[in-house]
This record gives structure tokens, sequence and C-alpha cells, in this order.
């Protein structure tokens, strides 16, 4: 970071997440803002913000979402969403908690096998129907809800983007995830579930009455479409099919969201139009001016700089390498998106890890997907799956600011970073 274009860069970044952080102009302004003075200074170019796998807009996540949204957005039509929504709440017995807790276990493994981004997606339209039943608050079971998404998504090859680059890097396979970290997220699962009966323990109240005409309801009357039903079912399972089958067809997933979306356009009555205004475009954009940021951060060699210091700090020591791995891995995906982070990081892990003449039971790539998946929590851009439910909440009325996010974010990350620091050295150390 010797030259002007470094320093520029950090300043724009900083300045940009400032306001992002204050609100004191829309998240979207700022990021696209700060994106415009990343171009304008020279921290990057056209081809690296729009052509640069590395460094620029991560396309694949863009059309994912949309493809997604698009979907999504055929299947309100249909009332499927009222209906889980009335399901859930009969289960539950309308108790606050007990509909909190499902959630978080529904969306956790959910996440597990298809990406988070699409779990929140998915879920949070029910989400949204089932406070309204009730007469809650939306925001407390929306971040819940993130939070199980990245704890669930670090269970499995395909739960996070952020593992599907580890894996690539270190050769590993989805059994490999669903071996070591799984039984992990699992007992996280757990512990978020009783972090959220403390954090929230003001939004459950329980509703006699509510509850009462609730229990008269037939979840079957809110069908308001059952071919339109039929349809988006089909598709939706192909899609998830794809998503599962990607090491076999090799379809990204953006790809295959965009196919399932223009098939059910293509089969149904619905107005494409229609489709189209479910869309969260300024979600997309605010992705696109983040994107272009931490590219410029990328191309100017500053994130480099970070982690090659991190590097320099592990040295040969493999338990504290791990130990701060994690950690600096958290703290790091917390303030910049994990999927930049991890592609910058992963080829210096394996260098570490060549250095160290091989890592016991891959420790090191396991303490990077941990500290990237479970730091994704820390605030309200540290994921994907974060800044998608925020775009949610707000198009539906129910913002939720940054500090709302973050300041429960920071205790369910310090917590659950905290317990896989235990888990590495237990697992990995103590008794191997």
């Amino acid at each position: 970071m010797n030259d002007w274009q470094s320093w520029a860069a950090v300043v724009v970044f900083v300045g940009a997440y400032t306001l992002i952080i204050s609100e004191k102009i829309h998240r979207v302004a700022a990021a696209l803002g700060g994106a415009a003075l990343m171009l304008a200074i020279g921290a990057t170019d056209d081809a690296s913000a729009f052509y640069s796998e590395h460094s620029g807009i991560d396309w694949n996540v863009i059309f994912l979402l949309m493809g997604m949204m698009m979907i999504v957005g055929v299947l309100k039509k249909t009332g499927m969403f009222e209906y889980l929504a009335i399901w859930a709440v009969k289960r539950a017995r309308a108790r606050p908690f007990r509909v909190m807790a499902m959630l978080i276990v529904i969306t956790a493994l959910a996440s597990a096998l298809l990406d988070n981004v699409t779990t929140v997606l998915l879920i949070a339209p029910v989400t949204l129907l089932v406070c309204e039943r009730l007469g809650l608050p939306a925001a407390p079971f929306l971040i819940a809800e993130v939070f199980a998404s990245n704890i669930g998504g670090a269970a499995t090859l395909v739960g996070d983007p952020p593992n599907i680059i580890i894996a690539s890097r270190a050769g590993l396979t989805f059994n490999d995830f669903l071996v070591h970290l799984a039984p992990l997220c699992a007992l996280l699962t757990l512990v978020l579930i009783v972090l959220c009966r403390w954090l929230f323990r003001a939004t459950f109240v329980y509703d006699e009455e509510r509850a009462e005409q609730i229990a008269e309801l037939e979840e079957r009357e809110a069908i308001s479409n059952p071919r339109l039903l039929a349809q988006g079912l089909v598709v939706l399972t192909l899609v998830v099919a794809g998503f599962v089958l990607h090491p076999v067809l090799h379809y990204e997933p953006s790809v295959v969201a965009l196919l399932g979306a223009g098939l059910l356009i293509a089969i149904s009555t619905v107005e494409t139009g229609e489709v189209l205004a479910e869309v969260e475009w300024p979600t997309l954009a605010f992705f696109a001016g983040l994107f272009i940021m931490i590219g410029g951060l990328i191309e100017t060699g500053v994130i480099g700089e970070v982690s090659k210091t991190l590097a320099d700090a592990i040295g040969d020591n493999e338990l504290d390498g791990a130990m701060l791995l994690l950690g600096g891995s958290a703290l790091l995906s917390g303030i910049v998106d994990n999927i930049p982070y991890v592609a910058t990081m992963a080829p210096i892990t394996a260098d570490l890890v060549q250095e160290m003449g091989g890592s016991r039971d891959h420790v090191m790539w396991w303490a990077l997907a941990l500290g990237a998946d479970l730091g994704g929590n820390a605030t309200a851009i540290g994921a994907s799956a974060n800044v998608v439910v925020l775009g949610i909440a707000e198009r539906n009325r129910q913002p939720i600011t940054f500090w709302t996010f973050t300041r429960y974010g920071l205790i369910v990350t310090a917590v659950t970073i905290a317990i896989s620091a235990g888990y590495i050295w237990l697992r990995y150390f103590a008794v191997a």
C-alpha cells in the first residue's frame, strides 16, 4: 500500500461504509456513490468492475438473486406463503417463541441444502405473514432467520458460496463438509435458539384472542390458484434439483435460477411485468455497488495486504494459526462480503497449508470456512443473505436498521466463534 490509489480506495470504502452505518443517506446511494468514486480515482476500471471474476461484480450472485426473486414472486400469487404461515402458527399453537424456534430450524436445514440466499428468499414471505397473523414485529424473526441461514449454510459444500470456493481450492468433497462441519452447525443452531430466547425476549407476547382466531382458520382455503401453485412447485423442485446436482450438470446456480424463472413465466399465465415488479432491484443495485467497491480494494492490493499480514502472523504454529484464521476471518467477513474475502484468502491459506507440510484433517480450511461463514452474521452487510433480508423488510415497510441488526449480530457471532474455537481445539488438537 505505497501508492496513493490504495489509500484513496481505503478512504472511499471507509466513507461509503460510514454512510451505510449512519444511514444518513440510503445504503444503495452510498454503495453506488462509492463504486463511482472507485472508478473515478482509477482504483478499478470497467474491465475489472464488469468482467473480472476476481474483482468485478459477481454476476452469478446477481442473476441467482434475480431468478429466485422472480420464482418467489410467482409463488406469492398462489397463496402458498399464506398456507405455510397458517400451518406453522397452528403447529406452534401461536406461541411466538415456538414459532421462531420452528422457523430457525427450518431455515438452518434448508440453508444446508440450498444456498442461504435462496433460503431466506423463500422463508421471509412466510415470516412476514406469520408476524402479521400474530400481530408481532417481523424484524426479530427475520434477523433470527438470517443468523440461522448463515449457520446452516456453513454445514455443507453448497450451503454458502465461500464453501464452494474453499472446496475447489482445497479439493474437499460434499461429504468432507458434512462430516467435519455439520455436527458443529447443528450444535450452533441449538445455541442460536437459546440466544434468541434471550435477545428477543420482549417480542414473545402471547395473544390468546389471536391464537383462537388462527386455530379456526383452514390453511387450504388460502390457496387461491392451485394450477399456478402446481406449476410453481414443479419448477422450484427442478431448480432445487439443479442446485444439488451442480457437480454432475455443471450448471451454475445463477443459470439454473434463470432457466427456472424463464420456464415458469413461459408455462404460466402470469404477466412478465408483474413478475419483474417483484424483483428487489435496489438490493441488486446495492450488491453491484458493493462488489465494485471491494473490487477496488482487491485491485489496489489492500485486501491482499491485509490477508498477507494475517498469514505472516500465523507462521507455522497450526493451532495458533487456526485460531487466528478463525478470528481474523470472522472480523474481516463482518466488514466486507465474505465471498471476495475468501476468494482472496484461499490461495494464501493453500500456501500456509503447504508450508506446514499439510494440515491435519484440513483444519486450516475449516477455520477459514467457519470464520467467513459465521462472521457474516456480525453486521448487516457481512453476508449476501443479510442484505437480501434487509431489502425485503424495507419493501414491506418494516425496515431493519444497520445498528438494529448489528447489535444482535455481534453477540451471536462472538458466541458462535467462541464455540467454534473450542470445537476446533477439541476435535483436531486435544484428542488428535
